[in-house]
């Protein structure tokens, strides 16, 4: 059992998919955990719901809003006073193909760039002055193997850039701030059993064939992610700081 008992936890993208997963699995350790959604409270109050009372918080902001960021942690440390961990897993997927309209292009990047970095970098920024003021911290980013290999599809050609920016900043901050008792995690994975793979499958054929790719022919459980994050979050390996864990059933070594 992993104890976080007293550790204080933001997971952003809590609603669904891994977020959920994340914040499910930390109810049995102890922890304080602030669960983010937007479109979708009803989704992160579930993944709560096993957490004892006064236990855990859901707080619901935009991070497609340049302001929200900010509002999600002026919400999120003023109901917990001190927060020790941030868990950065909330992103967008949009599509856009390459040669689509010059006005539709400039959205969709715009979109992808607030979301999956602005945001992402504006929570960051918070968080390290957060714990400049409390002895340390650690941040755990959900990045993608996009950021490592390139998507295999150029429609993901803004999600991809989008979320190796933040991966770029993360490492820095792993790097620059280790002597603050900072640490820096990234988590690398494939293709993960969840709403957001289901709708790029859809560009390869559909499931069955996406499945085929895969090495193992099955793709990432969000649970096995969970555990991964609960290992990080728990100071027991502190020197992984600034890794990038990759977790892809073998479909992707390097």
């Amino acid at each position: 059992m992993t104890d976080l008992t007293d550790r204080t936890i933001l997971v952003t993208g809590a609603s669904s998919g891994i977020g959920l997963a994340i914040v499910q699995r930390l109810a049995a350790t102890g922890a304080r955990v602030i669960a983010h959604a937007n479109t979708n409270p009803d989704g992160a109050r579930r993944a709560v719901a096993s957490f004892p009372s006064g236990r855990a918080h859901v707080v619901q902001a935009d991070l497609g809003d340049p302001a929200g960021a900010g509002r999600l942690w002026e919400h999120a440390e003023a109901w917990a006073g001190r927060i020790d961990v941030v868990v950065l897993n909330a992103a967008i997927m949009p599509r856009i193909e390459l040669d689509d309209t010059d006005e539709r292009w400039q959205t969709v990047m715009e979109q992808a760039l607030q979301v999956n970095t602005l945001s992402q970098l504006t929570l960051i920024r918070r968080a390290l002055a957060h714990f400049a003021e409390h002895d340390g911290g650690t941040i755990v980013g959900l990045s993608s193997w996009v950021t490592q290999r390139g998507s295999g599809h150029a429609n993901l050609v803004a999600y991809a850039a989008s979320k190796a920016a933040t991966a770029a900043a993360i490492k820095t901050i792993a790097r620059t701030h280790a002597d603050r008792n900072v640490l820096a995690y990234l988590i690398a994975p494939g293709a993960v059993d969840t709403g957001m793979s289901a709708t790029a499958s859809a560009d390869r054929g559909g499931r069955d064939e996406f499945l085929r790719a895969l090495a193992m022919g099955e793709m990432v459980p969000p649970e096995e992610i969970a555990e991964l994050v609960a290992l990080l979050v728990s100071g027991r390996v502190r020197h992984l700081s600034g890794a990038t864990l990759d977790i892809n059933g073998a479909s992707y070594i390097r």
